[in-house]
């Protein structure tokens, strides 16, 4: 019996590592403000697994293809929310979404969140979305003495705002939210999801402050109820719940 050689077990090798892979178009929406006005479509085209990530075909085009694509991205696992995209017209972390989930048989689009200023490529000017954060006092705020121990807290109560401690400020359910389109000034969900993480905290004091900033013109009432942002929330939030929540607070003066 012949014993395969060395270039037979090569070929065999890149065969088993190359059978599984598809052909999928790219098509990224570049905009570079110091080449061009407005923002182009490109694409490239990939042999990649359809089971990798998008952020996976993005690396694969800036690393070998393209070392100009500019977009942010950090831990790549979900949890620094960071490459948050319009990823075929929906948004999502560019970590989390598999190629195979995006109908790769059709050109995948890709493109910078909505409602935020470009500032090249896929990375937008996050300040103002950090800014309505920053507005609704994202932080424990208690009277008196500095406490001899801890604030102890029962699981019930904890309960009642676990869900919105889940935030990681990707800005996926802001930037989908269409008054939030038209309206920059609009706090936006997640600004609301984080106010409701302190509002409803039984060890805080400032919900009535939080309340009083919500009730603003630009706040909650602004909510037009469309779901978009719970739809967006790679985190699984009921987004859209936390904001009634906080709606009905208001009227009640009970949190």
């Amino acid at each position: 019996m012949a014993t395969p050689t060395m270039d037979k077990l090569e070929a065999l090798e890149k065969d088993s590592t190359t059978s599984h892979l598809i052909t999928v178009t790219f098509r990224i929406r570049r905009y570079n403000p110091e080449v061009a006005e407005e923002p182009t479509w490109q694409d490239f085209q990939l042999e990649i697994d359809p089971k990798e990530r998008v952020l996976d075909a993005l690396h694969k085009i800036k690393w070998e293809l393209d070392g100009s694509l500019t977009f942010r991205r950090s831990c790549a696992h979900g949890i620094c929310g960071s490459d948050a995209m319009r990823i075929n017209g929906k948004n999502r972390l560019a970590c989390k979404t598999l190629i195979k989930d995006v109908s790769p048989e059709k050109p995948i689009t890709v493109e910078a969140i909505k409602g935020l200023t470009v500032l090249k490529d896929l990375v937008v000017d996050m300040e103002p979305f950090f800014q309505a954060y920053r507005d609704v006092m994202p932080f424990l705020v208690t009277k008196g003495n500095e406490p001899t121990r801890e604030r102890y807290q029962s699981a019930e109560d904890r309960e009642r705002f676990d869900d919105t401690t889940k935030c990681i400020l990707c800005a996926a359910c802001t930037t989908s939210c269409p008054v939030f389109w038209n309206d920059g000034q609009y706090f936006g969900p997640a600004a609301i999801v984080n106010a409701h993480r302190f509002i409803f905290d039984s060890r805080d004091e400032a919900g009535e402050q939080r309340l009083e900033i919500l009730n603003d013109r630009d706040g909650v009432w602004r909510c037009r109820t469309t779901f978009n942002c719970t739809d967006a929330c790679p985190r699984g939030i009921e987004v859209t719940k936390a904001i009634q929540e906080v709606k009905r607070a208001l009227i009640t003066r009970r949190y």
